[in-house]
């Protein structure tokens, strides 16, 4: 097989701003790179309609795609592009951008963290005949942050915008068309379009009746393309990839294959496997997404992860690595004492309305670094019953990786791999989702020059990362699991068979 030398450009635009990665197409090196938030763009007279609403101003996430454009332009000047032969888009999943039958911005496009459409999207649940039928269907439940339940919300509270769209995009789509000169022609991938809630990566369909249900009427959708498929050429001639959504371009920048899974530590737990088939769950708690290399991305998620360690550390007067500190000095087990981590309530088990709790306190075990302990060990057991789900459904898991800041504490490090059974891989920081855009943008270069891998995407160095093995704490950490199990079903008999 015949590899040529390039430079590939990778870039993730988040909810705060856009990170740029150039690459060595070889081996993935990263030559430069540069990053710049999204400047404050004036959103318009549309945002009129939404503030009569009278929605709370903290629910309302809403921002001028143009920002993105703008620090898409400072994150790339000086020349950081010179010499990129292709670009390669990730962004946030679940944004909605409405467009007009001429193309044109119907409405500020509303983030993935917009929190308008929760009810929009328990109604529209019902009307599908619960969890069952979208999972069905779809193989994702609504929720929230995805497009189909924004669409319902805006046909409800937006009347007058909601008749006007006549098509909808994501984030990485909206810029990928951009970066291409606006065509004719609108494209997605499949792990982005996994997440809108009336794409299926079952059967690789949309369905255009769940659109027609949530908004009441149809509208123009883009095209899916495969992982290696290019979009097009921007007017210079840089080839531009399929592009795909942050969460599925971090599995493609970290390398993660069959056999490995994704711990996301963030105020909310994400935990998600690479597998060969889609998984349709009845129940709804394992959310059917696609991957960026043709495979799929069960992902099951929790309410509960750092948010736990804080409201922790702040009711014993520390910060995150203070109460590391304090767990260390407890043992494994916590002297018995169970923290139950439900502080939002949660979603995996369905315990939406609950509280957490702490069980198991006798005056010998009220202790800061009891306590401590306790709240790394009820946020990884919640997570670890999250990978549960996965693995009872045929997900080999062979190693997990720890993402997000947390994943660098003495104590998580120390609990995790005996509380999930397998080897922790701890990956240094870095811009996972640009590097995953970037490999994409390589694939589909390679594919052009007639040298592409036909399955899989080129291999590339990989990231430096260590390797935490359980070791002699396998045995405690059942134990740790059992002691929690026990406490969780007394308080919650059987909540792992409600759906959510």
């Amino acid at each position: 097989m015949i590899w040529g030398m390039g430079i590939v450009a990778g870039l993730d635009s988040s909810t705060e701003g856009t990170t740029v990665v150039v690459c060595d197409a070889d081996t993935g090196a990263v030559l430069r790179q540069g990053y710049a938030p999204h400047p404050v763009v004036p959103l318009g007279d549309a945002t009129r309609a939404t503030a009569e609403t009278g929605t709370p101003a903290a629910q309302r996430i809403e921002i001028n795609p143009q920002a993105w454009l703008l620090s898409l332009g400072e994150a790339a000047k000086k020349g950081l592009l010179e010499g990129v032969e292709a670009i390669g888009v990730s962004a946030q999943q679940h944004g909605l951008v409405a467009l007009d039958a001429g193309g044109v911005l119907v409405r500020p496009a509303m983030l993935w963290n917009d929190k308008r459409a929760q009810l929009a999207a328990t109604d529209l649940t019902d009307e599908l005949g619960g969890p069952a039928g979208w999972a069905e269907a779809v193989g994702c439940v609504p929720q929230a942050p995805y497009p189909v339940s924004k669409l319902r919300w805006l046909a409800r509270n937006e009347p007058a915008s909601a008749e006007r769209i006549a098509e909808v995009l994501l984030p990485h789509d909206w810029l990928v068309w951009q970066l291409l000169g606006r065509p004719a022609r609108r494209t997605t991938d499949r792990g982005d379009a996994s997440g809108t809630g009336y794409w299926s990566a079952a059967t690789g369909a949309y369905r255009g009746d769940l659109v027609e249900l949530a908004l009441g009427h149809q509208v123009r959708m883009p095209e899916v393309l495969g992982p290696s498929e290019p979009a097009g050429h921007t007017p210079e001639g840089l080839l531009i990839s399929a592009g795909t959504g942050d969460n599925m371009a971090a599995g493609l920048g970290l390398g993660v294959g069959p056999g490995d899974a994704v711990v996301a530590l963030g105020a909310a737990g994400t935990v998600f496997a690479v597998h060969h088939e889609a998984l349709t769950d009845p129940t709804g708690a394992i959310t059917a997404f696609a991957d960026a290399t043709g495979r799929h991305l069960p992902v099951v998620q929790t309410r509960n992860a750092v948010r736990a360690l804080r409201g922790t550390a702040e009711m014993l007067g520390t910060d995150l690595a203070g109460l590391s500190a304090l767990a260390l000095r407890s043992t494994p087990g916590s002297y018995g004492v169970v923290m139950l981590p439900y502080l939002e309530g949660e979603r995996t088990p369905h315990l939406p309305y609950t509280a957490g709790m702490l069980s198991g306190l006798r005056r010998e075990s009220m202790k800061p670094e009891h306590v401590a302990r306790a709240a790394f060990e009820g946020m990884l057991c919640g997570l670890a019953d999250a990978l549960d789900l996965l693995r009872m459904r045929g997900v080999r898991v062979r190693r997990v990786f720890l993402l997000g800041s947390a994943g660098e504490l003495p104590a998580v490090q120390a609990v995790a791999p005996s509380v999930f059974g397998v080897p922790i891989v701890v990956p240094q920081p870095a811009d996972y989702a640009a590097l995953g855009a970037a490999r994409q943008a390589a694939w589909a270069l390679a594919e052009q020059r007639g040298s592409a891998y036909p399955q899989e995407p080129p291999h590339w160095e990989s990231a430096a990362f260590r390797i935490v093995e359980p070791g002699e704490e396998l045995p405690s950490g059942s134990a740790v699991r059992q002691q929690y199990a026990a406490v969780r079903e007394k308080t919650h008999p059987g909540a792992f068979g409600q759906a959510p």
